[in-house]
């Protein structure tokens, strides 16, 4: 296959997933009689400069949530528990630097290490039941997810404050705040602080998973389990150790919001991210650039949904059945377009044992 049909198959899958995404929804629109065309026009329409920042922090969450979930979808893993696993690390940090026991930063920097610590540990839970008891990561990272509400709702009412209607923790001191990155000359909002956090952990990732044994071991493990096991890999130590760090990695989700503009856990804390974080981590097949690219997707349609009601009189939920069409899309086009290179990849190789050279050595064989 020459270098340009490869580079074609690369990117005919997402260019078919998000065409197919597309007349998906634009069916669905005029099933339910709203018009199709104002919606794309509301959704296309350039957002101004607060929107355009309000895109970028979405991103940075929601990549943060897809790294999570993509390391252990290297392994075959499905870490479904992101969501709680957030959850309890943000309140964890939020109870910690609340306290104000450090000075400024050095509580930040600590408070982070909490967070990382607190959701390795509570995916660490799934991990040692896959491990040890056979029990699937899927199962028992949901049935976290519930107890994690209920723990975090429960501790919640134990240490925090109630401030109207919202019960919240001690807010954070404000020399432990991380202020914005200005990026938009004139614009009061600014990028989160955390977003170089996020780029670090992007790199550190890569790095990982391509540049260390570990990461050999983690994707060994992944493509073939009783291979990477005849090989003298601990199979049940690498479940263990994928989950811890995808835990680690999931803990950080929340530090944005926190240190960046709720600074304290309140009942409305945002939710929902680990669960999008998982569709990210799927639409950027699990590279640290698509899911990147996943991430701003997401963060747009999610941003553009806002004025849908307004502008195109179309409710902003059409965009949550949009973004399930592009990850089923996503899904299926690289599925069809694998297939698609591996019988091209076994016809380039049948040519050419038909060849001379190819043909002798058959007729070696058979003789």
């Amino acid at each position: 296959m020459t270098a340009v049909r490869r580079l074609a198959t690369v990117l005919a899958a997402p260019l078919l997933a998000f065409v197919v995404a597309g007349v998906v929804t634009s069916l669905i629109l005029l099933m339910a009689g709203d018009s199709v065309s104002r919606f794309w026009d509301a959704l296309f329409r350039m957002p101004d400069a607060r929107n355009f920042v309000n895109i970028i922090n979405n991103s940075v969450v929601l990549y943060l949530s897809g790294l999570a979930a993509a390391i252990c979808f290297r392994m075959k893993l499905f870490n479904i528990g992101v969501e709680g696993q957030y959850r309890v690390a943000v309140f964890a940090a939020a109870v910690f630097a609340g306290q104000a026991w450090l000075p400024g930063y050095l509580n930040t920097a600590v408070a982070v290490l909490v967070a990382m610590l607190v959701g390795a540990l509570w995916a660490g839970i799934a991990g040692l039941l896959r491990a040890t008891r056979g029990v699937s990561e899927v199962i028992s990272t949901i049935m976290l997810n519930s107890i994690a509400g209920t723990l975090v709702a429960y501790l919640l009412r134990q240490v925090g404050e109630r401030r109207g209607e919202t019960m919240t923790t001690t807010p954070l001191p404000r020399d432990s705040w991380v202020g914005g990155i200005p990026l938009i000359p004139g614009e009061a909002s600014k990028v989160y602080g955390f977003a170089v956090l996020a780029v670090l952990a992007g790199v550190a990732y890569w790095l990982i998973l391509n540049r260390t044994r570990f990461g050999f071991e983690l994707r060994a493990t992944g493509a073939s389990q009783p291979a990477a096991l005849a090989s003298g890999v601990d199979v049940k130590r690498m479940v263990v150790m994928a989950m811890l760090l995808s835990g680690a990695v999931a803990g950080l989700v929340g530090m944005p919001l926190l240190f960046g503009t709720d600074h304290a856990y309140a009942s409305t804390f945002q939710s929902g991210i680990g669960f999008t974080g998982i569709a990210v981590a799927l639409l950027g097949r699990n590279h640290p650039i698509g899911i990147a690219l996943g991430a701003i997707v997401f963060s747009f349609l999610i941003e553009q949904s806002n004025v849908l009601d307004i502008v195109a009189q179309v409710s902003p939920d059409v965009v949550v059945v949009t973004q399930g069409v592009i990850v089923m899309s996503v899904v299926i086009a690289y599925e069809v377009v694998r297939r698609y290179r591996n019988t091209a990849e076994q016809r380039g190789v049948a040519r050419s044992m038909g060849g001379p050279s190819g043909k002798q050595e058959t007729e070696g064989v058979v003789a």
